[in-house]
This record gives structure tokens, sequence and C-alpha cells, in this order.
């Protein structure tokens, strides 16, 4: 067993966790060119602390960014169990916008960096495919969504509004009324 497959004590996962939290903050403050120092004020904890956990910035910005897509895919059972199936497929399109921008900047520093983002994500990114072709299927069936409408159009569509909302720096309000417009086009016509 080697030192990062040794399961952490309590008072280490609790201090992993700030430092995620805290990581978090300063990127969206500071930009990807934090300084560890500034993450490690923010979470308060020690410089040795973080490097025990992420030996390099890029550790950490990796960590961050598969984090955001745990977190996607810990939310998804319940939207594809949820009551309105048209609602929780808009909702989660939604999600996947506003957070856009800033998961599109920690994949770019990391592989301005050389690290190879697609290998420590495929598992997760798989299980995020899996679970938005649901989320489709069940909004069609539930008659919220356009028939026609297949993944590999739903994947188009989400990457351009990403890349249009992370390269032109939306604000909500245009967000908003931009999904709006795709969402309009994604319903069954009358």
């Amino acid at each position: 067993m080697t030192e990062q497959d040794k399961p952490l004590r309590a008072d280490a996962r609790r201090n992993k966790a700030r430092v995620l939290e805290a990581a978090e903050v300063v990127l969206a403050r500071d930009g990807v060119t934090a300084s560890m120092r500034a993450v490690a004020q923010e979470a308060g904890v020690g410089l040795g602390t973080i490097y025990r956990h992420f030996p390099t910035r890029e550790a950490l910005h990796e960590a961050i960014l598969v984090g955001r897509m745990e977190r996607l895919v810990e939310d998804l059972p319940a939207l594809i169990e949820a009551a309105d199936a048209g609602a929780a497929f808009f909702g989660f399109f939604t999600d996947i916008v506003t957070n856009a921008s800033r998961m599109k900047a920690v994949a770019d520093a990391l592989a301005d960096a050389g690290v190879d983002v697609k290998a420590g994500m495929s598992e997760v990114g798989a299980a995020v495919r899996n679970a938005v072709e649901t989320l489709l299927v069940r909004a069609q069936w539930a008659g919220a969504v356009r028939a026609d409408l297949g993944m590999p159009e739903l994947l188009a569509l989400l990457g351009a509004v990403c890349l249009a909302a992370e390269r032109n720096q939306w604000g909500a309000e245009l967000r908003d009324r931009t999904l709006e417009v795709v969402f309009d086009g994604c319903r069954p016509r009358p």
C-alpha cells in the first residue's frame, strides 16, 4: 500500500476538504495563478498541510476539477428520480453552463501545465454522460423535450453554450436569456 492509498485520519480529511473549499474561493477571486500561500491562508492551515495533500498547484487544480465533476455525479441520482423530468433536465443544463467558465479556466491551466485532464476525468466523464442521456430520455418520455433531440445534438448545444458563456464572461441575465432561447428550441413543437 502506497502513502497515497492509505486512508486519511479524520482531521486530515477535514483539512483536505477545507483546502479544496478554500482553493475554489481563491481561484474564483484570483484566477488560476493564485498562490498556494493564499489558499493556505484562506483555509486556515499551513503550507505544509497543502503540500502534503497536493504536492503541486496542478495537483490541487486537478483535485478541484475532479471534485466538481464528482459533485455533479452525486447530484445526478436525485435528478434522475425527480418527479418533474423536464425541470431536472433543464436545471442540470443550466448548472453545467453556470459552472462552465470556472471549470474551463482550471482545465486550461492544467493543460497548459502539461497535465492530461482527460485522463483524470474519464471515469467521472462517462458517469456524467450516461446520466445526461438518462435525463434526456426521461425528459423526452415526459414530453418536456422534443423526441428528435439526440445526444450528439445535446452535447453540441451544451458545448457551444458553455464555450460562449466562458469566452464572453456572460453575466447571469444574459446566460438566463440565452438558455431560455436554447430551451425553447429543445421543447416539443406545438
